[in-house]
């Protein structure tokens, strides 16, 4: 051996490298302790700041980057590549670019719209939605997606605080039509997607677009000049990009076999969706499908487990955020029950605070200098964020006073601004952000938002009730708050359930009719001369602790009922659906 090593002598490592090896893995190790999602947040946060830097070259640069133009961009490069698929049938780029230019092409003839104008737009999941939407928007007008579950004085709102010149109806929402059409403001032109009408006065759409041209019209019709240009209304919430496939109503018993069908890589979800799912009966092969990420928000931590276990490995991006808001976050980690992470780059970007609520005043509470306080991490606080010119708040349209209502003033120092999101969120040690309640007038059901004025000023149109406090309780098992109203009868008359199950039916959308009743002598106040929630919410819907009549919307006798003991378990239980 001697001489092998006289021949060949091995090598000798510097003095320096073993010592610089053992500090590289100490850094590792420590870093995997003590910073152990740096490199996620790092990654994520440099996406982030890519796409700001883009927008802001795009600003420098004179360019706005619309859905539309992206779309349009698309259509050129890869024409036969489907973009939407809808009961069976492929709808390609070329397909929906040469129809949009139709629906252009009518309006542009027919419709006396010009650049600028507003066009509300009533109509459900189709293919057709996406046509008028796009063929507006190639005509420079801004487009106001109506919540087609809205009904009655509801919608009537909806239309004239956007102020459309026009307003667009799907074929199967004609019922809705006709209950507002003798209340809508006479300026506005009706159009309904079919190819006849028997309304006066409303035109069709469907006959004209067949017969239309297919030729673009000029870009320059295009509205957004700059960042702050109007290019959408939304009174709805909903996201697609990328080949999209679209069903008129969620199925939970065919939505695996649907993903497995259209090859499906990424699927949107709310929390009750995936619920939905999770509660279906077992099938062989669950796990056999493409679903690589499911993106979405308000899965509770043990649906989100129950899914993972059942369904595979797809990786469930849960995020917060709110279209008009200007803050928002995504669990980028995978961390079960977070809405995302925060940390010292982030909050110099998006600065944001968590600060003491008072539950029983329904405002922030302030100390005795009057500025706000946060909370502890742990500790659940109202979500603010900073408004500025990087991170501004449009408002509302048509709304000077709502959007004044969402702005907190002098809030740690004079002069500072903030946005009020309404949420209540908790911050744990590990940075990690967790949704906890919804404060104010709206709660979340089925996924939507209820506004518990809307709800209220519907029951209160009945001539014997005197009051009606509406909220949210929470029912077990089930994602979000169940509709309540707490009613005052006026003198002399008698609760009528059968015409309150008329009411709310017939001028509410299902997710918001309150499912639970409460009749009491008196309405408690708040010291601001506010209905008092928060102990109403508190004690909930149990009859055995409540001594006030309850009642319950029992959608299988399509009625209200008595809310006895035995009904109240069954709910518990899941024996009776809600």
């Amino acid at each position: 051996m001697s001489g092998w090593d006289e021949i060949y002598p091995l090598p000798v490592l510097p003095a320096w490298v073993p010592g610089a090896a053992a500090g590289i893995v100490s850094m590792y190790l420590i870093q995997r302790v003590i910073f152990p999602y740096f490199w996620a947040d790092l990654r994520y946060l440099l996406k982030v700041l890519m796409y700001g830097l883009r927008v802001e070259t795009y600003r420098l640069q004179g360019r706005i980057i619309t859905i539309l133009d992206k779309f349009v961009k698309l259509a050129e490069k890869q024409p036969h590549k489907p973009f939407l698929i809808y009961e069976g049938k492929v709808h390609t780029y070329w397909d929906v670019d040469r129809r949009s230019n139709r629906v252009a092409q009518v309006f542009l003839h027919h419709g006396a719209l010009k650049k600028g104008d507003t066009v509300a737009l009533l109509m459900g999941n189709e293919p057709d939605f996406i046509h008028v939407w796009f063929g507006l928007a190639k005509l420079g007008c801004v487009v106001a997606f109506l919540n087609f579950n809205v009904r009655s004085r509801s919608l009537l709102h909806c239309v004239s605080s956007c102020e459309p010149k026009i307003l667009v109806v799907g074929a199967d929402l004609l019922g809705t039509l006709e209950e507002i059409l003798p209340d809508l403001q006479k300026d506005i032109s009706v159009w309904i997607m079919t190819k006849d009408s028997t309304f006066s006065s409303v035109h069709t759409l469907l006959d004209k677009i067949e017969a239309a041209s297919e030729d673009p019209v000029p870009v320059n019709r295009r509205s957004a000049n700059n960042l702050k240009s109007s290019v959408l209304y939304i009174f709805t919430s909903g996201t697609t990009g990328a080949t999209c496939v679209l069903k008129k109503k969620f199925s939970a018993s065919q939505f695996w076999s649907d993903c497995k069908k259209y090859d499906v890589t990424v699927i949107q979800y709310i929390g009750e969706l995936c619920r939905y799912l999770c509660s279906q009966p077992v099938k062989e092969g669950e796990k056999n499908h493409k679903v690589r990420l499911a993106v979405g928000n308000g899965v509770r931590n043990d649906v989100w487990r129950d899914f993972l276990n059942r369904f595979g490995s797809v990786k469930i991006c849960e995020f917060y955020g709110a279209t008009e808001g200007n803050i928002c976050f995504m669990n980028h980690t995978g961390k079960i029950g977070s809405v995302g992470r925060t940390n010292f780059f982030y909050k110099l970007f998006f600065p944001f605070d968590l600060i003491k609520y008072d539950f029983q005043k329904a405002e922030p509470i302030r100390n005795k200098h009057g500025w706000c306080e946060k909370v502890k991490k742990g500790e659940a606080g109202l979500l603010i964020s900073k408004v500025s010119a990087k991170n501004p708040f449009f408002g509302y349209a048509g709304n000077k006073r709502h959007t004044e209502k969402k702005l907190l003033c002098e809030v740690f120092k004079k002069g500072d601004l903030y946005f009020n999101t309404g949420d209540l969120m908790v911050q744990d040690h590990e940075n990690f952000l967790y949704f906890w309640d919804r404060i104010g007038d709206t709660f979340r059901w089925k996924g939507e938002n209820v506004a518990t004025t809307e709800v209220s000023d519907i029951i209160v149109m009945l001539d014997f009730i005197q009051e009606a406090n509406v909220y949210g309780v929470s029912v077990p098992d089930h994602e979000g708050k169940a509709g309540m109203a707490s009613l005052i009868l006026k003198q002399n008359t008698s609760l009528d359930l059968e015409q309150i199950y008329k009411q709310v039916v017939t001028y509410l959308p299902s997710y918001a009719c309150p499912l639970f009743l409460r009749v009491q002598d008196k309405m408690e106040m708040t010291g601001t001369f506010k209905q008092q929630k928060f102990r109403l919410v508190d004690e909930g819907f149990n009859p055995s602790t409540i001594t006030d009549p309850l009642y319950f919307l029992d959608n299988s006798k399509k009625a209200y009922v008595l809310l006895t003991k035995e009904v109240h378990e069954m709910i518990l239980s899941g024996k009776i659906k809600l």
